[in-house]
């Protein structure tokens, strides 16, 4: 007996030795009272790197995160909206044709659509932290420059770096604030990061109000462009890189320990099973593309890309043709521009309440009564004489129920992937709702040039936004949420 006793003693002896020299991430997860041999119950699994930010509460770092998020896309919508600003300007200085600016503004926007669809892949693939400071430095730099051009062309080539820098900046960092912040709060805080861009179209006309009249438009551009810049050091400093992605790039596992305590300070991240929901191939832009569009994630893929080409399209149509269609429409200057303010006050604000909101009722539900409700709002003002007291309340109800649309598709978008896959949905995304704003902007001129008044345009809108309502809906039954 005291043999069997000792040999017993000694195997308990060296599998405890096994078991202390063997990396952290291979050890046996600790067990509870209940779940130790002989007790009937199997052992208690440990989180994965998903499940421990999902049970964590939302502390200061991820505020700061999703903070800065909403920081760089003030700047992002700042810098779109000057840039409109600009052209005219441009064009009496240097008696720039407007062919020349046509071609600028088309060709920025498809930079905009390539760099969103080439920066997700490699943000997945090789960091979004450092994705994201990188589009920011080139859109601000290139901005910054553009205040030092000569030539039309000049300027044309300089914009057309900085949109490659825009476009990459709003699917990654809408990623990275995705990636921070716990289940329970991701869709109303991804909505509210990206309300900055509506924050920052309004800011964008109060300065081409007040201080490009009087510093000037290559001032203006100069400021536009350097101040993002400062953000840069503030993203590399606060924002932890995603851990599905130092994962996936084989990081160490005291950096995965590290990037997870910054999330939930004071919380014990030993325990965390960094094998659990793994993905160790980095995918390739073209492997990427393939799983988008493969059996079980086609429908989703196709319905989102629906959804943008048409929300971000019928909004580009608004912001560019509103005052040409109020002119026509009798209203005064003045009356214009209150109509086109009302339009982007009711898109901030509608946005705002998407974060609200989505906090509280379903995402899909959400988009698909803001969708509709745009569609109804756009066929009362094209079948009812409303007078001008009625039309600025339509424009205002239309400019809520698209900011709420569209803050809330940033929600499913961002919740529709698989979280290694995060910034190359929303990449792809982006990608085709900037070609949603080129199709526009060539119907939106075609319509004009023919003599269609406001309520002949508005009664053109109804029948996509419709369909948006509906994909919404079918969205729900096809995302499986990856949150």
């Amino acid at each position: 007996m005291d043999r069997n006793l000792t040999e017993t003693e000694t195997e308990t002896e060296n599998e405890t030795e096994r078991h202390d020299e063997a990396p952290p991430d291979e050890r046996s997860p600790p067990m509870s009272l209940d779940s130790r041999p002989g007790s009937g119950r199997a052992p208690v699994p440990r989180p994965s790197v998903q499940e421990f930010i999902d049970s964590a509460p939302m502390g200061p770092r991820q505020w700061l995160v999703a903070l800065l998020g909403l920081v760089v896309m003030v700047a992002e919508g700042l810098d779109v909206t000057i840039a409109s600003f600009v052209y005219p300007h441009v064009m009496r200085d240097w008696g720039t044709p407007m062919s020349a600016v046509t071609t600028t503004v088309t060709a920025g926007v498809l930079s905009m659509a390539v760099g969103g669809a080439v920066a997700g892949p490699l943000a997945d693939r090789y960091g979004r932290k450092s994705m994201a400071a990188a589009g920011i430095l080139v859109f601000g730099t290139a901005t910054a420059a553009m205040s030092l051009a000569t030539t039309i062309e000049l300027l044309a080539v300089l914009r057309v770096v900085a949109c490659a820098g825009l476009g990459a900046v709003a699917p990654v960092v809408m990623a990275i604030v995705a990636d921070s912040t716990p289940a329970a709060r991701r869709a109303p805080v991804v909505a509210l990061a990206f309300s900055g861009i509506a924050a920052g179209t309004v800011a964008g006309g109060l300065l081409a109000s007040t201080v490009l009249p009087r510093a000037g438009w290559p001032a203006t551009l100069a400021l536009c462009g350097l101040a993002p810049l400062l953000l840069v050091p503030l993203v590399v400093a606060c924002v932890p890189e995603s851990v599905g992605v130092l994962l996936a790039r084989g990081r160490p596992a005291e950096q995965v320990h590290e990037s997870l305590a910054l999330l939930a300070p004071g919380r014990d991240t030993s325990h965390v099973d960094l094998t659990r929901g793994r993905d160790d191939e980095r995918p390739s832009m073209r492997r990427a593309g393939a799983i988008l569009l493969s059996r079980s994630l086609a429908p989703v893929t196709l319905l989102v890309w629906l959804c943008y080409f048409v929300l971000l399209g019928v909004v580009f149509l608004l912001l560019n043709y509103l005052p040409l269609m109020a002119g026509r429409a009798g209203l005064t200057a003045s009356r214009t521009g209150a109509v086109v303010g009302l339009f982007g006050a009711g898109t901030l604000c509608g946005q705002l309440l998407a974060s609200f909101g989505l906090g509280r009722y379903d995402r899909f539900r959400f988009l698909a009564l803001a969708s509709g409700v745009s569609a109804l709002a756009v066929c009362v003002t094209a079948v009812l004489d409303t007078g001008h007291a009625g039309m600025f309340t339509l424009i205002f109800v239309l400019g809520t129920c698209l900011g709420g649309s569209m803050g809330a598709l940033q929600a499913v978008g961002a919740l529709a992937y698989p979280p290694s896959l995060r910034a190359t949905g929303m990449g792809w995304m982006s990608g085709v709702g900037r070609i949603g704003t080129l199709a526009s902007g060539l119907l939106g001129g075609v319509m004009i040039d023919a003599g269609w008044g406001i309520s002949r345009i508005f009664f053109v809108m109804c029948l996509p936004l419709a369909l948006t309502g509906a994909a919404a809906l079918l969205l729900r039954d096809q995302v499986r949420p990856a949150d």
